[in-house]
């Protein structure tokens, strides 16, 4: 993506208000990477320089958690970091050189091998990590912790388990008052 042509900032192609912009905002992306890295270093010690450069531990987590919020296959989720500026956003490229000739950032065999590294313990630290910036920040309250990880619009109508947690503690709060 650093290639040549002109450089556009994602930046100021992504609103403010995108619910990808907002989600990318809220992680602790410094913290995330560190575990991965920390973790991909202690289980697989051996590094190669043959192949294609290293892709950034911080845009293959992105990628990663990116597919799992939207129904895509690697194939597709590759492919839209290639097109969508929202994705480039989340996955934390600040500036895009054009080259219409690229056919793809990530390989999808190259997700799918981070995928695989990633372990249940990983995955542990991830999750106490990503709770404990969301504490931090105000986001959440420590009391009964419930977490979604792709915002949605206020008042939209996007059932998961904090709206039904909700909902459920404001129909006792009623009925206890009676």
């Amino acid at each position: 993506m650093t290639d040549r042509g002109p450089s556009i900032r994602v930046a100021d192609f992504v609103p403010e208000t995108h619910p990808w912009r907002q989600w990318a905002d809220t992680f602790p992306w410094a913290a995330l990477v560190a575990a991965v890295d920390q973790s991909e270093a202690r289980r697989f010690p051996t590094h190669t320089t043959r192949g294609r450069a290293p892709m950034a531990t911080r845009v293959l987590l992105a990628l990663e958690l990116l597919k799992h919020e939207l129904p895509c296959s690697d194939e597709q989720i590759c492919s839209r970091l290639r097109t969508d500026l929202a994705v480039m956003y989340a996955c934390g490229i600040a500036d895009v050189h054009v080259d219409r000739f690229q056919g793809h950032v990530v390989l999808p065999e190259i997700l799918a091998q981070f995928r695989r590294r990633i372990d249940e313990a990983l995955m542990h630290e991830l999750l106490t990590i990503q709770a404990a910036a969301a504490m931090e920040a105000g986001l959440v309250s420590p009391a009964h912790l419930v977490f979604d990880t792709c915002p949605s619009e206020q008042g939209s109508q996007r059932v998961n388990d904090a709206a039904t947690l909700y909902k459920a503690q404001k129909k006792s709060s009623k009925s206890s008052r009676r």
